[in-house]
């Protein structure tokens, strides 16, 4: 039976789109002789749809659709898509369902059973889970339907689901009823090497119960999530035979049953190019998908000469097009020539809209000012005169936003978010933040990356990249006057942040008393984090919705 593996990018909450989107593919996939599409979790409301579900009508009319695209479809032709549903569901709750339509009809609708709670994913909070799970059968093929988190039960990212005595292991029960094939239909976010864990969870419950599995993944960004698509599908013999692209939309058609042996293809071996594609590619997507998705063109930022503006207008040039991003260098009496000259040839060779607007006649505007000139004079350089330049700037870009209704982006990244080295209305302004989740060590690999083998030329300045870190605003100032140096900084915050470590396991490997400064500062910080804009997903522990620390608390860092 051919069969078409389809990953959609499907935008949250707009059911109507999204279903054109779906029927448009099965459209073009029954022209390729297609039999049987698998597309993706709830591809009709989009992933995450979170609090949408609540509102009156949202699900109802993913219900509605899903009937209308039944009775559209072609004679013969099966589509397995997902989308949540009050079909079969008790008291007018709500599922996370699967539904098989053929024949003009809903033929079977399945729920997921497994609903992730932990990170970003919050779905106890709106689904009720399957009371079973079983196959369903298609022109004489029994499938094993089942979502996502179905497949990683007693995976040791989801140790909630370990224990065999409060929850099912929904594959192998499926296995148990006897299916030719498994089927997932999912929504997994990006992570860095994630890929590769599902590849080899999957070919795990091949291993196991001898039976072939496709994987049908979103694509697209939504909010703080990017969706990397990867779909596959993995032979009896436990191979890789079938890879879709990343982060792109796709559709392949594949023939079932798989043969046993397949043609051998398997997961790409990472080394460091290869992360800094998949992470530059997720940060494109992501940046893409949040512009557009928001009804934005054109996005604007401030050009500082530095790494970290210099590596978030490269992505904004790729993400929505040099023509649609300004750039506006802002120096100070602090700022150096070759900042201005950095900046200045990053916009040239990106080709971007560019222009200067010093700041200092506003910043001696506030020296003048009562009270507040006083404040900033009783402390030249100090905290307060720094910020305010940050704000300045941060002032500029927002009524450039405003005016023309271009998207302000931050360019802070996560080292500087986590021990607090940015300012509030100031440089963390703006819509969405491109490199909150990049740590200082991972701008400086991608930046190089993208001049050694992306690009092959300089993009990035290579002044830019070799120059020593500074915020300029204060005279002579460099970023390791107020911090450890970056690679020990990186290492202690990817330690106490993504591993959650205590400073005496951390102390064990770095300084302590610099582990105790970072740990403090991280805790301190958390007020501003909590005020940033949204930013990509790409750690295990990203600064947003799956990381919730109290703000107004005491802890012992020890």
């Amino acid at each position: 039976m051919k069969t078409a593996l389809v990953q959609l990018n499907p935008t949250v909450g707009d059911v109507r789109g999204n279903l054109e989107l779906v029927r448009e593919t099965v459209r073009s996939a029954a022209d390729s002789g297609a039999e049987l599409v698998v597309l993706s979790e709830l591809v009709l409301s989009g992933y995450p749809p979170r609090d949408l579900l609540l509102r009156e009508g949202c699900v109802d009319a993913c219900d509605l659709a899903v009937d209308e695209l039944a009775s559209s479809l072609p004679p013969r032709m099966g589509v397995i898509l997902g989308h949540p549903t009050r079909r079969s569901v008790p008291n007018g709750q709500i599922a996370n369902g699967a539904s098989l339509l053929c024949d003009g009809k809903v033929a079977a609708t399945v729920h997921k059973s497994l609903l992730p709670n932990y990170d970003v994913f919050d779905e106890r909070r709106y689904f009720r889970p399957a009371d079973n799970i079983q196959p369903i059968e298609f022109r004489g093929i029994k499938l094993g339907i089942h979502i996502c988190e179905d497949a990683w039960w007693g995976h040791p990212s989801t140790s909630y689901h370990d224990d065999p005595n409060s929850s099912i292991d929904p594959v192998a029960q499926l296995a148990e009823a006897g299916v030719d094939v498994f089927v997932n239909l999912s929504a997994s976010p990006f992570e860095k090497h994630k890929h590769n864990r599902r590849q080899e969870l999957i070919q795990q419950h091949v291993a196991k119960h001898r039976k072939p599995f496709l994987f049908v993944n979103q694509v697209g960004g939504n909010d703080d999530l990017v969706f990397d698509g990867n779909s596959f599908c993995v032979s009896e013999a436990g191979e890789v035979c079938e890879q879709l692209g990343a982060f792109c939309s796709e559709s392949r058609i594949i023939e079932l049953p798989l043969a046993a042996v397949s043609s051998g293809k398997s997961a790409a071996t990472k080394n460091s190019d290869s992360d800094a594609q998949e992470i530059l590619d997720a940060l494109i997507l992501g940046l893409r998908d949040y512009v557009n998705k928001c009804g934005f063109t054109d996005c604007v930022l401030g050009l500082s000469g530095g790494i970290d503006s210099a590596l978030a207008c490269y992505v904004a040039a790729e993400a929505v097009g040099s023509k649609h991003v300004h750039g506006i260098a802002m120096p100070s009496r602090y700022s150096s020539s070759h900042s201005v000259d950095d900046a200045r040839q990053l916009a040239e060779t990106l080709e971007v809209d560019y222009e200067e607007v010093p700041i200092d006649a506003m910043h001696t505007a506030y020296e003048q000012t009562t009270v507040v000139g006083d404040d900033l004079l009783s402390q030249p350089s100090g905290l307060a005169d720094q910020n305010l330049q940050a704000r300045i700037r941060g002032g500029i870009v927002m009524t450039r936003s405003n005016r023309h209704g271009w998207m302000a982006l931050a360019t802070g990244n996560k080292s500087e978010l986590a021990v607090g080295y940015c300012t509030l209305y100031g440089d963390m302004c703006g819509g969405f933040a491109v490199l909150s989740d990049i740590f200082k060590k991972d701008v400086y690999g991608i930046s190089r990356f993208i001049n050694d083998v992306r690009e092959k030329r300089e993009v990035i300045p290579e002044s830019t990249i070799g120059k020593p870190p500074s915020a300029e605003l204060a005279p002579d100032q460099v970023d390791q006057d107020t911090l450890p140096p970056y690679p020990v900084l990186d290492g202690i915050l990817e330690r106490l942040i993504e591993h959650e470590e205590s400073v005496a396991t951390v102390s064990q490997f770095f300084p302590a008393e610099t582990v105790t400064w970072v740990a403090s500062r991280l805790d301190r910080n958390e007020f501003k984090r909590r005020q940033m804009p949204p930013g990509i997903k790409l750690s295990a522990r990203a600064f947003g919705t799956g990381r919730r620390m109290p703000m107004a608390a005491r802890f012992n860092i020890e």
